[in-house]
Order: C-alpha cells, then sequence, then structure tokens
C-alpha cells in the first residue's frame, strides 16, 4: 500500500501549484543612471577578462592547466546576482562579441590550408594543419562553458544561462550573428551532454515522490492540471505517464510524455483528459492503442535538443514489452498558430476593399446571415474569443470551410520548405503520417482561441517511420492519409491565398 496513508495525507495537504515560468520584467537596460552603469559595465568587463580562458598557443594545447576553479565559479555567482534581463542580455552579449572566434588566426590557418592542398606534401602535414584550422575555429567562450560544466551543477546553470539567451533574443535585448552563434555552440554542448546514453527513462505512478508528481503537473504546457484528482487520473488506469531524467540528477524531468492507451485513435481530448477510465483495473483486451496526447518540456534552455524524439521512441519499446499486442501509436496534437493564421487572413482580405477568397459564396451567405454581417469582419470578432462555439448554427456552418484551411495550413504553409506548424514539424521529422483532423476536439478556451477547437492525429507506422523521416527531411515531401489530402484538395478548388 505504498503511497497511502502520509503520502496521500500530504498531497491533500500541498495545494497544487499550477504551471508557473514567471518571466523577469525586461526593466531598463542597465541599472538606472549613467554612473551605476558605468560602474556594472566596467565589472562585467573586469569578470570576463579573468573568467574567460585565454587561447594558447597551439601546441601548448593538450599541456595548458585548467583556470582556478574559482573563476568559473566567479563568474556563476556573478551572473546569479543579475536580477534583470536586460542586465543578463548585456553580458551575454559582451561574452559572444568579444570572446568569440579570433578571426585573423581563421583566416591565416584557412590559407595555409589552401597552400598545402596547392602543393603535393604529405598526407600528415594537410592533417596538422586541417587540425589547426579547428583548433582556431573555436571560441574562447566555448572553454569558458566547458570548465563551468565540471562545477557542481554547472550543467544545470548552463541550461538556465541558455533559457535567459533565447528569452533576451525573443526580447531583442541581444541581437546579431555573435549572439546567434553562441546560441548554437551552447546548444551543441548540451546536445551531447544531454545525449540518449545519460538519459534515464522514468515512469510516474500515483505512488511516486510528491515532488516528482508536483514537478510533472509544473511542466504540463499543453493541457495544464487543474488539480490532485486531475494529475491522479493523468497517471492512473489505462493512462502512462514517462519522463526522462539526467544520470547525473536522477528524478528531475526534463521532458515528459502523457499517453493514453485506448481502444481506438482518439478523436478529441475531453475523453482523455476529463472522463473518467472505464475502470480501475486495466483490461488487456481493451488496449488497441497508445494515444501520445501531451509532450512537455521543463527546460527552456534545451530547446532544439532531441530529446521528445527519444522519449516517444523508448516510450514505444516500453509500452510494447508492456503490451506485446499493441499495434497502434498515434499523436493526438494541438495545433497552435492555426487561429493566429487565419486571423491574419481575414485582416489582409478585409484591407483588400473586402475581398473574400477564402469561403465559398454560399457559405459567406450562410455565415453573414448567421452573424448578421460581413464573413471577414464578424468572424474577425468571433473567431478571437470562444464565444462562437455556442452557436449550433455557426458550428456547423465552420466545419468545412475551416477544417480545409486547417489541413493547408498543416500541410501547404511551410518554413524553408517544412511545415509551418512547430508540432506537425516535430511529429513528421519524426517519421509519422498526417493522419486525421478532427473538428471540435478540443473544446477548452485555450483550444477553441488556439487553433479553433482543432485536433490533428499523426500516426506512427513502426516499419514506416524510418523512411518517411528520411523522406521528410531530404524532399521535404509530407506523408499524409487521404482524408488530409482530401481537404487540401477542397482547399484548392474552393479557397485562395
Amino acid at each position: 500500500m505504498r503511497g497511502l496513508g502520509p503520502g496521500l495525507a500530504a498531497r491533500r495537504l500541498l495545494p497544487l501549484r499550477l504551471p508557473r515560468q514567471p518571466r523577469r520584467p525586461p526593466g531598463p537596460r542597465l541599472s538606472s543612471g549613467p554612473a551605476a552603469a558605468g560602474v556594472l559595465e566596467r565589472a562585467m568587463d573586469e569578470l570576463l577578462r579573468r573568467a574567460v580562458p585565454s587561447v594558447q598557443a597551439y601546441e601548448l594545447r593538450e599541456k595548458t592547466p585548467a583556470p582556478a576553479e574559482g573563476q568559473c565559479a566567479d563568474f556563476v555567482s556573478f551572473y546569479g546576482g543579475l536580477t534583470e534581463v536586460a542586465e543578463r542580455a548585456e553580458l551575454l552579449g559582451r561574452l559572444a562579441q568579444d570572446f568569440g572566434v579570433d578571426h585573423g588566426q581563421v583566416a591565416e590557418q584557412s590559407a595555409n590550408v589552401l597552400q598545402l592542398r596547392q602543393q603535393p606534401r604529405e598526407a600528415a602535414v594537410l592533417l596538422q594543419a586541417e587540425d589547426r584550422l579547428r583548433y582556431a575555429l573555436v571560441p574562447r567562450y566555448r572553454g569558458l562553458f566547458h570548465h563551468i560544466s565540471k562545477l557542481d551543477g554547472g550543467v544545470r546553470f548552463l541550461v538556465q544561462l541558455r533559457a535567459d539567451l533565447l528569452e533576451a533574443q525573443a526580447l531583442k535585448l541581444v541581437e546579431g550573428p555573435h549572439v546567434r552563434e553562441m546560441n548554437g555552440v551552447l546548444k551543441g554542448m548540451l546536445t551531447e551532454w544531454f545525449s540518449s546514453g545519460f538519459l534515464n527513462l522514468e515512469r510516474v505512478t500515483w505512488h511516486s515522490p510528491c515532488e516528482v508528481l508536483q514537478k510533472v503537473s509544473e511542466s504540463e504546457a499543453v493541457h495544464p492540471v487543474k488539480n490532485w484528482m486531475d494529475i491522479k487520473r493523468r497517471v492512473g488506469p489505462y493512462r502512462r505517464c514517462y519522463f526522462f531524467s539526467h544520470c547525473a540528477n536522477p528524478g528531475e524531468p526534463l521532458v515528459v510524455l502523457h499517453v493514453a492507451l485506448t481502444s481506438d485513435i482518439s478523436s478529441n481530448i475531453q475523453a482523455i483528459v476529463k472522463d473518467c477510465p472505464p475502470s480501475e483495473t486495466e483490461e488487456k483486451n481493451k488496449i488497441a492503442a497508445a494515444i501520445f496526447y501531451s509532450i512537455s518540456l521543463t527546460q527552456q534552455g534545451l530547446q532544439g535538443v532531441e530529446l521528445g524524439t527519444f522519449l516517444i521512441k523508448r516510450v514505444v519499446k516500453e509500452l510494447q514489452e508492456e503490451f506485446p499486442h499493441l499495434g497502434t501509436f498515434s499523436s493526438l496534437s494541438p495545433i497552435p498558430g492555426f487561429t493566429k493564421w487565419l486571423l491574419g487572413l481575414l485582416n489582409s482580405q478585409a484591407k483588400d476593399h473586402g475581398r473574400n477568397e477564402l469561403f465559398t459564396d454560399s457559405e459567406c451567405k450562410e455565415i453573414s446571415e448567421i452573424t448578421g454581417g460581413p464573413t471577414n469582419e464578424t468572424l474577425k470578432v468571433f473567431l478571437s474569443s470562444n464565444e462562437w462555439v455556442k452557436s449550433e448554427k455557426l458550428v456547423r456552418a465552420l466545419q468545412a470551410p475551416l477544417m480545409r484551411l486547417c489541413a493547408w495550413y498543416l500541410y501547404g504553409e511551410k518554413h524553408r520548405g517544412y511545415a509551418l506548424n512547430p508540432v506537425a514539424n516535430f511529429h513528421l521529422q519524426n517519421g509519422a503520417v498526417m493522419w486525421r483532423i478532427n473538428w471540435m476536439a478540443d473544446l477548452s478556451l485555450k483550444g477553441i482561441t488556439g487553433s479553433c477547437g482543432l485536433m490533428v492525429n499523426y500516426r506512427y507506422y513502426l516499419e514506416e517511420t524510418a523512411t518517411n523521416s528520411t523522406t521528410y527531411l531530404s524532399s521535404k515531401n509530407i506523408k499524409a492519409s487521404e482524408q488530409v489530402l482530401s481537404l487540401v484538395a477542397q482547399f484548392q478548388k474552393n479557397s485562395k491565398l
């Protein structure tokens, strides 16, 4: 009866903290006043001069002692004392700009390599010249990050530092190629430190420690957890919850995956997160499909590190071991950005002298009769809230046009040749098939305002995922079902952008 008694009492007494990731306000560019700003800037320059390792001659690269641990600790301490986003952004900007690659050395070593390629020399000479070039291409701040990673809690600090860097970039507090390059270098280092070999798969149950249940609840970004009974359902019968932790910090969730065990591929989220399971005891013969309905990253500094892809693959293997007969795997995914994209189209067409090319004439007539005004103008108002779902007539009238528009948004809207929608791009890169678009699948406020209540299944045919992934990544072709392709064809026939 582990987990009952005192453990259950603790859960009753401990209020569930809803997901919270407070953002520090941007604040002033630096500390108030020119004098204070000047003092802080000089302190930053002095800190970086002491903390960032200098570049040693190529011949001494393996003989130079590591910097004193205190120098790296000073950087961590100083950085932690900066309370404003703008102050941290300033320090990171200086680090990226002033402690990157020595471009003069890169040019010199590049010229040397090119010269050797034009002359008949032994391979060893050319290879050493190329190694000198690689050495010159390593930015100085990489050495700082490397030494910080050896401190107790150093890797966690670097994860948070990258989260701050991404936030500063989003707020446009720090910009430019040097910053983007430093972000890429740090992301590459984190990718190595968080590769699949260092990750532990852990399952969450109602008997898991309170702290783990709390962290899983707080990290849920797709379908927020309301209370303890809600999380109890999500880790109870016919549900599975797994997370990756790092071997150096077991029990600390990095990325969390929620799975529903169902008789068929689910078409709406209400049946998963609101309805109670059929019974308290699982009957294996009622389980025919595994539905991945939520995957959340708990550490924003790990964005772009392929944790989610590895987690899905590991969970599939785990479920196959538990249910050997299980052969159907699919997501039930949100479509973030669809409403924003659609409102953008309505705005642009309204500005173009009331031009309407999204809806057919009969659809426009029906929608106008229901809303009492011009289609584009009234829909902009209705779709900006969740009020429109209260009208059964309007819901029926919008089903056909919004389904085909959503199909085009997922299938036809691209960014650099790949799916514009980030969730679609994630699953397609994993080799899934864009399988079914579902109407009125998420009736929550977030679901209605974010994607007009639509959700999509990305189905994983295990024997085809590797081929599909390769095809998508190399030729940018999206594998889709007949339903999706039919909706895309309807869009091409009845709508224009």
